[in-house]
């Protein structure tokens, strides 16, 4: 999970791309970079930390130029937390491109070993990213020419496609030529484009999501659709091209459970109104499975439970409270390493209004249970704060599996759902009673928003792989890369804990 943004502007772009990634923050907060181009040169600041640490005015003075490139990261399996590996990542051969991904390749290794061997070219990180770059530049190369054209960029993305493998949405700088994006045939992770009115004409955004184009006054024009390039020359034409043979649109259901941000729209999906039909969906289950129900109040676990808790509760006919107070300046519980500081983490992040809580029944609506650690604190603190019964909702289905297009949950043996029934989790996290959202009325209440959507990925809940080259080795590969011990051995920051904090 990360977030990417480009911009071809009349004036600097700087500011407006920093900007863009404060509102996409919170799909990375372990490193960030900027890079930007003016008269043939190129400006990079990178480091890690969140974006307001990595920029300083001295380095945004210094960012100078009309187009330019964002990144805001977390670390996956395989990517450590160096410096090094923040984003972009920039070669010099050909013309000088720079890259910033979001994503996974699911044949990194194998690619490595191609450009290494058959194609002369060398990665420095273990970053997949640096990878995917790669490829882009020597498929680029192969047009063998001085100066090149948009059929000559769309070509090269064509090689791209043929050669990689997994989920990535990608903006690349050319030097000298414009911006490019691209996403993968399948459309699993979210890329969209929009455009601005200036003084000097049109300008033009790339991002990860749809808000950070509404911050900075842009229209959103559409997604880039799955397989799909858009390039846009310095001087702000814009050219598109489908260049994959058999896209299919799958994009990552869990985006809209967790990830993005609810005032986003995804594929033409409003991510708020998919998160309320995941509370009233809910509702409904609980109506069939639970009729004689005693729920006295309806508590989210902040924050993007929300949405879903409160179309919950009126569906229901149940009062909805706050009853956590959320630390803000607290970093996300997935930076932290190991099971004793997540542990710690939630303690220090939320607070309980005890009041909300004392001699009612209450219930509990997270927007996902993974390791099932995080929801047993929230459970005791609870009952802690004299809670008669605690009721537990989650919005997602039981996550089963691990997901491998760039959200980097934990190994199946560590989630919690893998090997053990409803009724053995809602006695391992201490609830007296647990709900989990059907994946079939999921799919339903977000594809309710694009009907035109025929299949998402949903490969953590049920273990299918949209792309269809996920095999157990690849699964226990994975495995071994991202168990803690491991990233901790290694100086790696952890992996996501996609539990509502």
């Amino acid at each position: 999970m990360c977030g990417i943004i480009g911009l071809v502007c009349k004036s600097n772009v700087n500011q407006s791309i920093y900007d863009g990634l404060m509102v996409l923050q919170h799909r990375g907060q372990d490193a960030a970079g900027i890079m930007t181009s003016a008269d043939n040169r190129l400006y990079l600041r990178k480091a890690n930390g969140l974006v307001s640490d990595v920029f300083k005015t001295s380095h945004m003075i210094s960012l100078q130029g009309h187009c330019g490139i964002g990144h805001v990261r977390y670390p996956t399996a395989g990517c450590s937390s160096a410096s090094s590996e923040a984003q972009p990542f920039y070669v010099n051969s050909p013309y000088g491109i720079a890259l910033a991904h979001n994503g996974n390749l699911t044949n990194a290794e194998q690619i490595k070993e191609e450009l290494f061997i058959e194609d002369r070219r060398h990665i420095n990180t273990d970053s997949d990213s640096e990878v995917l770059l790669n490829v882009l530049a020597h498929e680029l190369q192969k047009a063998n020419k001085v100066r090149i054209d948009k059929d000559d960029i769309f070509t090269a993305v064509r090689g791209v496609h043929r050669r990689c493998r997994g989920g990535y949405a990608a903006v690349a700088m050319i030097t000298g030529y414009g911006l490019l994006a691209f996403r993968d045939p399948y459309g699993i992770r979210p890329i969209v484009f929009g455009k601005r009115e200036a003084k000097d004409g049109t300008e033009f955004m790339i991002a990860s999501e749809s808000v950070a184009l509404d911050v900075l006054g842009f229209e959103l024009i559409r997604d880039i659709a799955p397989g799909e390039a858009v390039f846009i020359s310095m001087e702000g034409q814009v050219s598109t091209q489908q260049c994959a043979d058999n896209p299919t649109h799958s994009p990552c259901i869990f985006e809209y459970v967790y990830l993005a941000r609810p005032d986003s729209i995804i594929d033409d999906i409003y991510v708020y109104k998919a998160r309320l039909r995941m509370g009233e969906k809910l509702a409904d289950k609980i109506r069939r499975d639970f009729p004689d129900h005693d729920i006295d109040v309806v508590i989210p676990i902040p924050d993007t439970s929300r949405t879903a808790a409160l179309a919950l509760a009126t569906s229901l006919g149940v009062n909805y409270r706050e009853g956590f107070i959320k630390n803000r300046y607290i970093g996300r519980t997935f930076i932290m390493p190991g099971q004793k500081l997540r542990k710690k983490s939630v303690r220090q992040k939320l607070n309980v209004i005890d009041i909300e809580f004392r001699d009612k029944n209450v219930m509990l609506v997270d927007d996902s249970i993974v390791r099932g650690t995080t929801s047993r604190q929230i459970v005791e603190m609870a009952r802690e704060s004299g809670a008669r019964k605690v009721y537990f909702a989650s919005a997602a289905p039981p996550v089963r599996y691990p997901n491998v297009y760039g959200i980097d949950m934990p190994t199946s043996t560590e989630l919690i759902a893998n090997d053990l029934s409803t009724e053995d989790i809602c006695r391992e996290i201490g609830a007296d009673y647990l709900i989990y959202q059907d994946l079939d009325d999921l799919i339903d209440a977000v594809g309710k928003g694009n009907p035109r959507i025929k299949s998402f990925d949903t490969s953590c809940f049920n273990g299918e792989y949209v792309t269809g080259d996920v095999d157990e080795a690849y699964l226990d590969d994975l495995s071994k890369a991202r168990q803690d011990s491991a990233k901790l051995g290694a100086g790696m920051a952890p992996r996501i804990d996609v539990s509502g904090l």
